[in-house]
């Protein structure tokens, strides 16, 4: 009963979101359940829901819990009951949708990846820096970063636990796209999502890396494939990662899977494989880091399990131990359930729109900021550059700018009340 004293008396912050489809339902249940779970310093409110088909979208606000629907999301980016717009659509629309609505005053949540090209991303890095200026906040949406057991190991990496880092490996599988009769939906046309499983999958795989070793990619050596160069054209609406598919045919002009080496900046060494085409796979996002003084892993398909292991111990009696994710004291699960209850993918969505409303709260600049976003689009881009070439070695600019360090956030958290600390 406090809790909800404490809900109906915060300050509201009106979001809007573009894009209803299935990152659309993901975003919308992290909005709908983020004030019933944490104590927030401002209450959301989902106030309209954005889509071109009229019908669909107006469909989707109601099972979705929106106050309204618009079918022009330039009507709803003006809104004065949205503060925050959300961006969900495919990749072809990030810039223009989160450019118009930080000039128009608005915070910006934008799915991954944060753009279609790196000239792309550069623009919406230079307009969220002028926006930073008048005290509007982006940030990028890479989900994986909330899930407790990533969070907790971002928290050991930092704190020394592995030493020096030598390794990180990184694979992401799925197999939606194995059946050659699968329909050509937007994510295999490059004008519309940019690359195929380097940037849906690839994208946040380069994030994770990057995120849990604390550094970025230097340069990468890469190899891609698209096995299934023409597929039938949509006969019908999609549905999640799924669509009938008609008598025509198109061609796919996007990768179906991508292979690359990487150097960190520290000289640690990075290997990542990404693609949809490995039978069997539904959602198999599985990472392993070894360092001087230890190692961890984990898998995606058992995301409340952290295994670590401490070099330092004697070895007869070391080795890979469980850590189950589900304590108080764990990232995000305070204000969860009881030990060994665990969560699930739709809990990552609560846990990122909880650190956005934190941030714009306490004015702090939330993480990945368009500048991570911007960093791994410029490490996709020479992932596409290498692999063009052979493999040839091909070095990473670095982004502009990095996210504001641990030390930063931890400040800013202890300034926040307590029940809105991030946990991280």
């Amino acid at each position: 009963m406090e809790q909800r004293d404490s809900e109906a008396a915060a300050p509201t912050l009106g979001v809007g979101m573009v894009g209803y489809a299935f990152m659309g339902a993901a975003h919308s249940q992290g909005w709908r359940t983020v004030g019933r779970v944490f104590d927030l310093p401002l209450r959301p409110v989902l106030a309209a829901i954005g889509g071109r088909d009229e019908a669909a979208v107006r469909a989707a606000a109601a099972k979705h819990g929106w106050a309204s629907a618009e079918s022009d999301w330039r009507d709803l980016v003006t809104r004065d009951d949205v503060q925050l717009v959300d961006i969900c659509t495919p990749g072809d629309s990030h810039a223009e949708i989160a450019i118009a609505a930080l000039e128009a005053g608005k915070h910006v949540l934008c799915e991954k990846p944060l753009a279609n090209s790196v000239a792309e991303a550069e623009a919406m890095v230079a307009a969220a820096e002028r926006a930073r200026q008048r005290g509007q906040l982006a940030m990028v949406g890479f989900n994986y970063r909330r899930v407790p057991a990533m969070a907790y190991a971002r928290r050991l990496i930092a704190e020394g636990r592995l030493g020096t880092l030598r390794h990180v490996r990184v694979s992401y599988l799925q197999d939606w796209l194995v059946d050659p009769q699968f329909p050509l939906t937007w994510r295999l046309k490059r004008e519309h999502a940019g690359s195929g499983a380097l940037g849906d999958l690839g994208a946040h795989i380069v994030d994770l890396a990057q995120y849990l070793a604390g550094e970025p990619l230097v340069g990468v050596s890469a190899l891609s494939e698209t096995f299934v160069r023409e597929r039938p054209l949509p006969a019908g609406a999609s549905a999640g990662l799924s669509a009938p598919g008609g008598a025509e045919r198109g061609p796919v002009t996007v990768d179906d899977a991508a292979l690359f080496t990487g150097r960190l900046a520290s000289g640690a060494l990075a290997s990542f494989e990404a693609t949809r085409m490995a039978a069997g796979r539904k959602n198999a996002l599985r990472l392993e880091i070894n360092g001087e003084l230890g190692s961890l892993a984990f898998d995606l398909e058992r995301l409340n399990e952290l295994s670590f292991h401490d070099h330092t111990e004697p070895a007869a009696s070391s080795g890979f131990r469980r850590i189950l994710v589900t304590e108080s004291e764990h990232p995000y699960l305070q204000a969860w359930w009881p030990p060994g209850h665990g969560l699930g993918y739709e809990h990552t969505f609560a846990h990122q729109a909880r650190d956005l409303v934190v941030a714009i709260a306490t004015g702090t600049e939330p993480a990945p900021s368009f500048a991570d976003g911007l960093q791994v689009q410029r490490v996709l881009a020479a992932v596409e550059e290498s692999a063009a070439k052979s493999a040839v070695y091909t070095p990473v600019p670095t982004s502009v700018r990095a996210s504001v360090p641990e030390s930063a956030q931890t400040s800013a958290q202890t300034s926040a009340p307590a029940s809105a600390q991030a946990q991280v």
